[in-house]
């Protein structure tokens, strides 16, 4: 099963993606800022870091970062309603995949389900 590190500030929002991730297959690891991702990273194996850009203590360019030195097959994707933060994350992290808020769940499990297309063609 991929597994998925949310990292998201918003309460509400965190319980939304993790719901819609787990309904579509998706195991779902949810913390609400990026300090409490890292210790996670350094324990435990993940797919995909998901992660609000935008967020207390630590930005989650920062934590992409720091999770790709410490996970070098760690893949990202991140999400924000900044337009100018956007163009921040695909400079510092070219690899990620942004996706702008307001989106549609189904974009968004859309958007994962697409990630991984190309490891669930090989488990068939």
């Amino acid at each position: 099963m991929i597994r998925i590190l949310l990292a998201e500030d918003d309460q509400v929002m965190r319980e939304y993606l993790t719901r819609a991730l787990q309904k579509s297959g998706y195991a779902v690891t949810a913390v609400d800022r990026g300090t409490a991702a890292l210790p996670l990273i350094r324990t435990e194996s993940f797919d995909l870091l998901l992660t609000d850009i935008v967020m207390p203590e630590m930005d989650g360019i920062e934590l992409a970062q720091r999770a790709g030195e410490l996970s070098p097959n760690l893949r990202v994707m991140f999400i924000t309603g900044f337009a100018a933060v956007t163009l921040k994350a695909g400079k510092a992290m070219p690899n990620a995949r942004v996706l702008s808020k307001p989106f549609h769940l189904r974009d968004l499990v859309a958007e994962v389900d697409r990630l991984f297309e190309t490891n669930l063609a090989g488990l068939n």
